[in-house]
Parts: structure tokens; sequence; C-alpha cells
């Protein structure tokens, strides 16, 4: 529960339904396993995306969406994050980049067993 926009309900409800994190290999599958992503079928430069799978924990996923739609009033970063993505695309859009990036954060803070915290980088830039 330090990371921001995860409260009691989305903590209880990640221990729950993803149990030991260690049986992911890395985040995109902790992500995959989630439904936060979709194919991409690119040639060239063109990309095309398709939409969320199928084969996802739905109630995890739910929680996580919930939890992605606060996040930015909570976190400065995310709150970047939810921004840049909204520019390229639109707000659904920017909601699944910051719930991906809550799974990145659960998944680390799971791994290593401390508590969430930010890391301020003097040298940042703005985008």
């Amino acid at each position: 529960m330090t990371i921001p926009a995860v409260g009691p309900i989305t903590a209880l409800t990640w221990a729950l339904e993803v149990g030991d994190v260690q049986r992911f290999s890395s985040i995109k599958k902790a992500i995959s396993y989630c439904g936060l992503c979709g194919a991409e079928n690119s040639s060239a430069n063109i990309i095309k995306r398709t939409p969320l799978s199928k084969q996802r924990n739905k109630h995890l996923q739910t929680i996580l969406i919930e939890a992605a739609k606060m996040a930015p009033r909570n976190s400065s970063d995310l709150a970047m994050l939810y921004d840049r993505e909204k520019q390229k695309g639109n707000a659904n859009r920017a909601t699944l980049a910051v719930a991906r990036k809550l799974v990145a954060y659960l998944v680390a803070v799971d791994r290593r067993q401390k508590d969430f915290l930010v890391v301020e980088n003097e040298n940042r830039t703005a985008a």
C-alpha cells in the first residue's frame, strides 16, 4: 500500500489473485496475466494494435484499471505518464499505460519485499 493509488482493496486483490509473484519471469508476463496488453502487428512504419486480450484475470484487470484512473491524482510521475500518453491517443490508452506502470510497481515491491520509495532525480527534464 506504499505505492500511490494502491489502497487496501487493490493491494488485497493483487495479493490474492497473483499469489507468488516469482512465477512471472518478467514484468511483461505479469502485465499479460492481468490482461493489460494486446497483440501488435507491425510492418514497415505501420503499427496496428489489437484490442486487449480476452485471456486474462478479469477481476484483477478491473481493479487495476480503476486504480489507474485515480493514480494521476496521487502521483506526479503517473500524472506525467498519463498526460504524455493522452497526447498520443485517448484517455483509455493513457489509463492502460498507467495501469501497466502500476503492475510494474506492484511486481517490484512484491519481489523485493520492501516499501515503495519515490526517487527524485535532479537531472529529470520535462518532456
